[in-house]
């Protein structure tokens, strides 16, 4: 039996009243079972994508008093001398689970360019190949294999997705949390649907005989995801009605919070690597408005997802990662009447709770503006092995393309922020 075995067994255990009578005995009990399988538990993430490249100056890395400080006050977090945005008050307080990583600078100031980037840890067309992204890269290196769900969901919006490793590892995405996985029932009984699924297995068979298509055993693999997708137990996950109001609250109405409730669901039943993204962070005008906004929807949020690990005992095996494409413009710029901030790659700031890393600190720093990093940089590829790192994989394993070229996980010269190594 696996850690995370034990720790589903304690949690079943707790709700059902056992452990109020018997805990030291359970206790002893699990416990014994977790030394005897002397297996590490497999990590999951999930990621927090800010898509567009929130300011790193009105979020995490504030510089008041300065020309070009912003509008926002810093408030005191749980941890002494750490201070963040004051509209991310209940994030604040759980500080000494987190790092801020303020070193961030890294080579793409163009959305698409440094999104793959960010993603995938390769340039686009580097090499003249499709990258894996991180989705996917953990769905295959941590994911179960024989796991009803696909390993990799995107919620909110459309990931990259598995590059050269092929449809296997291609993320599920869920448009909307509150809707789920939609048209998953079939529009025949049972015996019908899995006659024409044997037809078309047989079909294909034939036709992939006689031609080797790789396209064939991509379609084959595609719906074999889906008809399992579709028998599954664990599509309940996707339920959220069945949340109790009062934790759905907790969470925040908006999409972003539920979607943050649709990833600990979906943690609960095994899927490793969730993403959940939220849009708007392209700040060119009216930045601190938009800023405001949205940080009051990942506040709620993200702190209930971290309380909510942290209670089911899931955090130390969770890394959640908040980060986006780049950060701002030191300057704000005077375009049209409502100030903003540009693109700004060369110093940036990123998050990460839980995962078993290092919480309570700041790694990094950057000038009085926020302009430049003068301690602790950190590039696309040492954040990237970084994350491999903390999740237990060999970011130097070498993968092979189709055409069996040999590509790292992490391109060579990686350089891993070993403070946040527990």
């Amino acid at each position: 039996m696996n850690m995370n075995q034990t720790r589903r067994d304690f949690l079943r255990l707790s709700a059902a009243g056992v452990m109020a009578t018997s805990l030291s005995g359970w206790m002893n009990v699990l416990a014994g079972r977790a030394a005897e399988s002397g297996v590490k538990p497999r990590k999951s993430c999930v990621l927090l994508w800010m898509d567009g490249g929130p300011s790193h100056k009105d979020t995490f890395d504030l510089k008041p008093g300065t020309d070009n400080g912003g509008e926002f006050k810093p408030i005191n977090t749980s941890v002494s001398g750490i201070q963040i945005s004051e509209h991310f008050p209940k994030l604040a307080r759980l500080m000494d689970h987190g790092a801020i990583l303020r070193g961030m600078s890294t080579s793409e100031g163009a959305h698409a360019r440094a999104k793959y980037n960010m993603h995938t840890g390769y340039r686009e067309g580097q090499g003249g190949l499709v990258y894996p992204s991180i989705g996917s890269i953990v769905a295959a290196e941590l994911g179960d294999p024989k796991f009803a769900l696909p390993n990799f969901v995107s919620i909110g919006a459309r990931s990259y997705g598995s590059g050269f490793l092929g449809p296997r590892y291609q993320p599920l995405t869920i448009a909307n949390a509150a809707r789920g996985v939609e048209n998953l029932k079939a529009a025949v009984d049972e015996q019908q649907f899995n006659d024409r699924i044997g037809l078309l297995e047989e079909m294909e068979a034939g036709f992939y005989k006689d031609y080797k298509a790789g396209s064939i055993e991509a379609h084959q693999t595609t719906y074999h995801r889906a008809v399992d997708l579709m028998k599954s137990k664990e599509i309940k996950a996707f339920d959220l009605s069945q949340e109790p109001e009062k934790v759905r609250a907790e969470y925040g109405s908006d999409p972003f919070g539920q979607s943050c409730l649709l990833a600990r669901r979906l943690l609960d039943v095994g899927v490793r690597f969730v993403e959940v993204s939220l849009g708007g962070w392209d700040t060119h005008q009216d930045n601190f408005e938009r800023v405001k906004t949205l940080s009051a929807k990942v506040d709620p949020g993200m702190s209930a997802l971290i309380s909510d690990l942290k209670s089911r005992g899931m955090l130390d095996d969770t890394l959640i990662i908040w980060m986006g494409e780049f950060g701002r413009t030191p300057k704000i710029n005077s375009k049209g009447a409502k100030p903003g901030r540009d693109h700004y790659p060369k110093a940036w700031s990123t998050v990460m709770f839980g995962g078993g890393i290092k919480g309570g600190q700041v790694i990094g720093k950057t000038d009085k503006e926020g302009a430049t990093v003068e301690e602790r940089k950190i590039s696309t590829i040492d954040f990237m092995a970084t994350v491999c790192s903390i999740l237990g994989i060999d970011s130097n394993k070498v993968n092979q393309t189709p055409i069996g070229r040999p590509i790292h996980i992490v391109d060579k010269g990686a350089k891993v922020v070993k403070e946040l190594l527990g």
